[in-house]
């Protein structure tokens, strides 16, 4: 809500800035009437004096013409760079709208199911749709072992991803600590190291840490990360932990479920003569 509220200031900012602009194009045009108005009666003036008379006028309404011109220009300038301020705003803001407008779809694909490998791949599809990550995994937390347990992966094998212990390197230190990882310098590698990705994101819920997602590359075209994508990153993250965690409970209640009525049903079996 806030950010449709700002978006809306800021566009009736915008509409103002080109009001102002119509204002002064009109502006312009009356003192131009005025100032042709002006000469001629200053050029009938001049016709019934002398030349030496006639030479003063002309230069002093010269210098007072070219005062006025060059109040306008600086006014001009002025505005036009107002404009130009704006409309770089409007396009970083329109740019920003639609990435979130694009997570909100996302989002509502994620809560859209609850079975696990669904929601897996809806993550998967996220990452390289809205991040432009090429290579990637996803894993989660054995809370009996305390392993990272690599669960999903994009252009990697996941029986080559190592289960990682709580703490260790920088995967096992951003589950621990619960804070987002992001490399200094993000260059093209050929061989990828395992343990230490470009980006490392925490999956939590609230600040309970279910799991991570690993970011080892990015595709050709994407070079580096803006501001919105840490946004993106930081709202995935919320949003990817809950529809995972909650899809997982329930796969689990549905086998335990179904393993159940299984044992019921053999309980009610009768026996045989």
């Amino acid at each position: 809500m806030e950010k449709e509220v700002s978006f809306l200031k800021k566009a009736d900012e915008f509409l103002q800035i080109f009001r102002r602009g119509e204002e002064f194009t009109k502006e312009l045009i009356r003192e131009n009437e005025r100032l042709r108005y002006r000469i001629a009666q200053l050029e009938e003036a001049l016709e019934k004096t002398g030349n030496e008379e006639r030479v003063r006028l002309y230069e002093e309404r010269i210098k007072m013409l070219e005062e006025e011109l060059n109040s306008l220009l600086e006014r001009y300038k002025k505005v036009e760079e107002e404009n130009k301020d704006f409309a770089a705003k409007y396009v970083e803001v329109e740019a920003e709208n639609n990435n979130l407008a694009n997570l909100y779809v996302a989002s509502y694909q994620l809560h859209s199911t609850l079975d696990f490998n669904e929601v897996l791949k809806i993550v998967i599809e996220i990452i390289i749709n809205l991040i432009g990550a090429e290579k990637f995994s996803i894993s989660l937390m054995d809370e009996k072992t305390n392993e990272l347990i690599p669960v999903a992966a994009e252009g990697l094998t996941i029986s080559d991803l190592p289960r990682i212990k709580l703490g260790t390197g920088i995967i096992g230190k951003v589950a621990k600590e619960g804070n987002s990882y992001y490399a200094n310098e993000i260059n093209e590698v050929s061989d990828i190291d395992f343990l230490n990705p470009m980006v490392c994101i925490p999956l939590k819920i609230k600040e309970h840490v279910i799991g991570v997602i690993s970011i080892y590359k990015l595709f050709e075209q994407k070079s580096s990360f803006s501001n919105i994508d840490y946004e993106l990153f930081n709202l995935l993250a919320g949003h990817a932990a809950t529809a995972i965690f909650s899809s997982k409970l329930y796969t689990q209640s549905e086998r335990k479920l179904t393993t159940i009525q299984s044992f019921l049903d053999l309980l009610r079996e009768k026996p045989k003569r």
